[in-house]
């Protein structure tokens, strides 16, 4: 890599590492969010799990089946599919 070429963001590689290249199962969008939690209580796969800020992280997207529970549930539309 040259100077000239320009680098991968650090969110980007980290993003790809973390799903091996593929897309998350869903978006979470923190800035709509409101932190009610509904979506971590009514996942049967306990994919989602509170940040520090008590709003929901993608823990372990591996167990997402894409039951559609936390999107059509979220009261701030904050949940999206991939």
């Amino acid at each position: 890599m040259t100077e000239s070429e320009p680098r991968p963001s650090a969110e980007k590689e980290s993003a790809e590492n973390k799903y091996e290249g593929k897309l998350p199962p869903l978006n979470i969008f923190l800035h709509w969010c409101k932190g009610c939690n509904i979506c971590i209580a009514f996942c049967p796969q306990k994919v989602l799990e509170p940040d520090r800020d008590g709003k929901p992280i993608l823990a372990h997207p591996e167990k997402c089946t894409q039951c559609a529970i936390c999107w059509t549930h979220c009261p701030d539309f904050a949940i999206t599919s991939n």
